[in-house]
């Protein structure tokens, strides 16, 4: 995580953009969290941060894709997380930005930011480890640090316990993840979907590449042959998926995964954010490999509620 913003909270005419270390950061903040802080989300991930840690009611503008919690939809919208609307943006007067850089392109949103020195939280997770992290660094930010150590030790606890399950788990087939079509991206090893497929007592197929975020072609997903595919095209509409764009593929009709008909489209929201809720999809992922092994689990509570 990196904060840019300004020291105790002087007026943005006053002094320029600083970077400061997390700590720092808290620390500048501490007036802010004193009193309800007006925040702005402009990454849908960040907005379930705050919402895990029932800061929703201090949310006063939210990016276009923002759509869970349901209530957020109410708020100003300021355009899609890749172009944010930073003038209606200002005008809101926020106390925090939230932003992100966990889609390339948001690094325009953090310039923005910047320039106009607007006090901001950059979160960047690529792990269920620093997903928690974040937690924690928005609950120092927004004084409720508690909430955010209760919150996260549950998250951390769920993980183990599926953990725990897939390491009696022998045989553990291969997950093929789309992203993206055309061009083909794929999650690699250093990315949160070779955890949730490893927590769901599988591989991603890609987990030998040490990227974040892999730009492939089919032939190599051919060679590959994985076990399963799961499709979940990050910000496309659940039901605007369409397998019959991958099944045309070539070859695409000889692999493991269409013959046994295991092709499933997935959740964007369940797999394509670094927020808790990604336990949730590694849960209904889990069933779907194993529901056997996997069948006796339930949501926690925080989830669940």
């Amino acid at each position: 995580m990196s904060f840019t913003g300004m020291p105790f909270l002087l007026s943005r005419k006053c002094v320029r953009s600083l970077y400061v270390t997390p700590t720092l950061a808290i620390l500048f903040l501490k007036r802010i969290g004193d009193m309800n802080m007006r925040l702005i989300s402009i990454c849908p991930s960040n907005t379930e941060l705050v919402a895990y840690l029932g800061l929703t009611d201090q949310l006063v503008g939210v990016d276009d894709f923002s759509d869970w919690p349901l209530a957020v939809k109410d708020l100003p919208q300021l355009g899609p997380d890749l172009s944010i609307n930073m003038d209606a943006l200002e005008a809101l007067q926020p106390d925090l930005v939230l932003a992100s850089l966990s889609v390339p392109g948001m690094e325009k949103n953090i310039e923005a930011l910047q320039a106009r020195n607007i006090p901001h939280i950059v979160f960047n997770a690529n792990s269920l480890e620093e997903i928690a992290q974040d937690l924690h660094s928005l609950g120092k930010a927004c004084r409720v640090e508690d909430r955010a150590k209760i919150i996260s030790e549950e998250y951390l606890q769920y993980i183990e316990r599926l953990r725990s399950v897939a390491q009696t788990i022998l045989k553990k087939p291969t997950l093929y993840w789309e992203w993206w079509p055309n061009p083909i991206f794929t999650p690699g090893k250093i990315n949160w979907l070779t955890e949730i497929s490893a927590i769901a007592g599988g591989q991603n197929l890609f987990q030998d590449v040490e990227l974040a975020s892999v730009q492939t072609d089919w032939a190599d997903v051919v060679r590959r042959n994985p076990d399963y595919i799961m499709m979940a095209w990050v910000g496309v509409a659940f039901e605007r998926i369409q397998p019959a764009i991958l099944l045309k593929r070539p070859n695409a009709q000889e692999l493991q995964a269409v013959q046994m008909k295991q092709l499933h489209v997935m959740e964007e929201w369940l797999y394509c954010r670094p927020s808790p809720r990604l336990i949730e999809g590694a849960l209904k992922l889990a069933q779907i490999l194993h529901p056997k092994e996997y069948g006796h689990l339930k949501l926690p509570s925080f989830l669940d509620s």
